[in-house]
């Protein structure tokens, strides 16, 4: 039996559900599929490669490529040596991975083939020179990672490994412009997930041996990670999809026999509108898990009588080591006409269990259930530190753990959390976090732009679209069109604005601060809160 301590650790899991259900399988992906104790030896040869490579306990390594097995071999990996994964964002612009890069000091890069050109095309502006592997093909200048792995023995290095030890560097998004790297442990990903002995998890949080999940969403993000290392720790098996397509997607929940799958609010939309979707079998899926962004009401609704299964909202983000509140089956009740119901429907739900929640004013005082403010958590999932920046560091996370979200809401006297509004600016669309810093900073280097401001405005399809208002220097003739051209050329094509609006000047408070409640105030005064 494993035991609760063995199963905080990832290198201690890998291993353990490998003498036990060494046979079963843990994935499939394309055409192939994984046994755990192939994983465990496919691990173990890459974790005597780093070591071969020079990668010591703490040491960086960096990911980048889309959803495959090699992602996971590499996590379980690193956790064996004590060294520390970065997956990297692959839809960022190349200056963007260039700045990552610099700040996380990789000093290998396994990278799917398509994103070698981007990396020769940075490699001058980077401060260190990362060995490359591509882990689909060859290229000159670049070994292939699977005849490099197989050079190397199967047998486990035998490492001690602690509970404590930082697992992955996750980039977010920064107010002032430039990602942070938050710090994540072992006890982070697996301290919910590490209670099972107790069994004190709900039905939609427990995972059964043969059991499978569909891992869709990227696993840059903490919620796609997430999601497969609470499969692999259950002992089930996951279904990954390199890159999320609807249509295949649905093809996937029925060849396989789903039963959980994680979705932001957009792509959840896409299923419901792709041609396949009223031609799927939906029986086998127990639960969908969404997140990442708020849902609208009606899509909601229509997602839960069309599909038929349970619906679980999750809220949390990379600092809070994922999911820490959770709407249950029991609280989506689409058909309820009770204003209790619709209440709750409309909140993101319950703490999970060990983790704590507060509200709190500008100078972090509590503040009663039912006013609006600054939500702070406390849980052994929230991150220790920010790389290499305690200032920033600091700013978030407070001498007794507690962690300012950035998210304003307010709690009932249930204990239901609501979200209201963002206490930072940042932009949500399509499940993406967008900070207007970032845009502000790519549109304002247009040599046609006197000033800028962005912010987020409501769309259908991906909750907030990005709204661009500049004002252009003097005799300019510049377009919407050239601004959005040239911002793509520095940021990601998600951060781009979709729109832009003219104006003579931004709205600003006597001390020059731009005032964005103004600018998004017609967009939101139909709705019921200030996020979509």
């Amino acid at each position: 039996m494993i035991s609760t301590n063995d199963l905080y650790s990832i290198a201690q899991t890998v291993r353990l559900r490998a003498k036990e259900l060494g046979n079963d399988t843990v994935f499939h992906f394309e055409d192939t599929k994984t046994t755990f104790a192939e994983y465990h030896s496919l691990s173990s040869q890459t974790a005597n490669g780093l070591l071969n490579e020079g990668i010591q306990a703490t040491d960086r390594i960096a990911f980048l490529g889309k959803n495959s097995p090699v992602y996971f071999e590499l996590i379980a990996a690193a956790a064996k040596i004590r060294a520390v994964i970065s997956p990297l964002n692959w839809r960022l612009a190349g200056p963007e991975l260039g700045y990552v890069l610099n700040d996380s000091g990789a000093k290998l890069i396994f990278a799917a083939k398509e994103f070698h050109d981007v990396l020769m095309d940075i490699r001058s502006s980077l401060t260190i020179s990362p060995k490359i592997f591509l882990i689909d093909g060859e290229v000159e200048g670049a070994q292939s990672y699977s005849v490099w792995q197989q050079q190397f023995s199967d047998t486990d290095p035998g490492l001690d490994v602690s509970a404590d030890d930082a697992i992955l560097q996750l980039y977010t998004s920064g107010t002032t412009g430039r990602p942070k790297g938050a710090i994540l442990t072992d006890r982070m990903m697996l301290a919910l997930r590490g209670q099972e002995e107790g069994d004190v998890l709900q039905e939609w949080q427990r995972y059964s041996r043969g059991e499978t999940g569909l891992l869709a969403m990227p696993c840059f993000h903490v919620g796609g990670t997430a999601f497969g290392l609470s499969i692999i720790h259950s002992g089930a098996q996951v279904v990954i999809l390199a890159e999320y397509d609807p249509n295949q997607t649905l093809k996937l929940i029925e060849k396989y026999k789903i039963g959980k799958i994680f979705v932001v609010p957009s792509t959840l939309q896409m299923l419901l509108k792709d041609p396949q979707f009223d031609k799927t079998d939906f029986g086998n899926l127990k639960f969908i898990f969404y997140g990442a962004s708020p849902i609208p009401m009606a899509l909601m609704r229509e997602a839960t009588k069309k599909i038929g299964c349970g619906f679980v909202q999750m809220y949390g983000m990379t600092e809070s080591g994922g999911t820490i509140v959770a709407l249950s089956p029991e609280d989506h009740l689409p058909d309820s006409e009770d204003e209790t119901d619709i209440q709750r429907m409309r909140s993101v739900g319950n703490a999970m269990l060990g983790v704590e929640l507060k509200v709190i004013d500008q100078q972090g005082g509590n503040l009663p259930n039912g006013e609006i403010g600054e939500i702070a958590t406390r849980s052994v999932k929230n991150i220790k530190a920010y790389w290499n920046l305690p200032e920033a560091t600091k700013t978030v996370i407070d001498d007794d753990g507690w962690l300012r979200t950035g998210d304003a809401g307010y709690l009932d006297d249930d204990g239901y959390l609501y979200i209201h509004d963002r206490v930072k600016d940042m932009i949500i669309s399509g499940g993406e976090n967008v900070y207007p810093a970032e845009v502000e900073d790519a549109v304002y280097s247009h040599p046609d732009v006197e000033d800028v401001a962005v912010i987020g405005v409501p769309d259908e399809k991906w909750g907030e679209a990005i709204k661009a208002f500049v004002v252009a220097k003097d005799n300019s003739e510049v377009s919407a069109d050239d601004i959005i051209r040239f911002a793509r050329t520095r940021i990601a094509k998600f951060k781009c604005p979709k729109t832009i609006n003219f104006i003579d000047s931004l709205p600003r408070n006597p001390s020059g601060k731009i005032l964005r409640r103004e600018l998004r105030e017609p967009y939101w005064k139909d709705k019921k809160r200030a996020v979509n």
